[in-house]
């Protein structure tokens, strides 16, 4: 069977001068997943295999996650690893509790009004704050903004690829 890989994140850049390596990071886990001692693998540009990398350390700065992987020892090999995307197998992925999802899961799924009309389909999710933002891609016009509380999103079946939503006003404003 083929292995499913899950994009935890991507290197932008070095820095400083001991092989640092600067992250945005594309998990909602990023103090689990980037905990050293822990195996990443990098998939780098043009390369289909990936490089397995052991965090060493990890630390916030500004807006970026840093890290150190004991296999780079150097701000010489850390250059070499600029774009590459950081990702993890399906079996890294951790249990979640009853009412979560990872995004891999809410993207892409079809969501339908409380009486079975389709709104669009989920193709991004913005995390601003207090809750997480569905994007829906609708068809002709422009993309609908869901806020994914309880007041809006009424069932999520991840078999079906599908979510109900109930409308407020004003959700679904042209």
């Amino acid at each position: 069977m083929l292995k499913r890989w899950f994009n935890v994140g991507k290197i932008v850049n070095t820095h400083g001068v001991k092989g640092e390596v600067r992250v945005i990071s594309k998990t909602d886990f990023p103090e689990e997943r980037y905990k050293p001692g822990n195996t990443l693998y990098l998939f780098m540009e043009g390369n289909e295999e990936p490089v397995q990398a052991t965090v060493s350390t990890h630390r916030l700065h500004k807006q970026f996650h840093l890290l150190q992987f004991e296999e780079v020892p150097t701000l010489t090999e850390a250059e070499k690893l600029k774009n590459a995307l950081i990702k993890v197998p399906e079996d890294q992925l951790s249990q979640l509790a009853e009412d979560e999802y990872y995004f891999h899961e809410i993207i892409g799924c079809d969501v339908f009004t409380e009486n079975g009309d389709l709104i669009g389909k989920v193709k991004e999710i913005l995390t601003p704050g207090a809750n997480d933002v569905w994007v829906v891609a609708r068809l002709g016009k422009k993309d609908a903004l869901i806020p994914y509380i309880d007041a809006v999103v009424k069932d999520i079946s991840i078999e079906d690829k599908t979510i109900k939503i109930h409308i407020m006003e004003g959700l679904l404003d042209e």
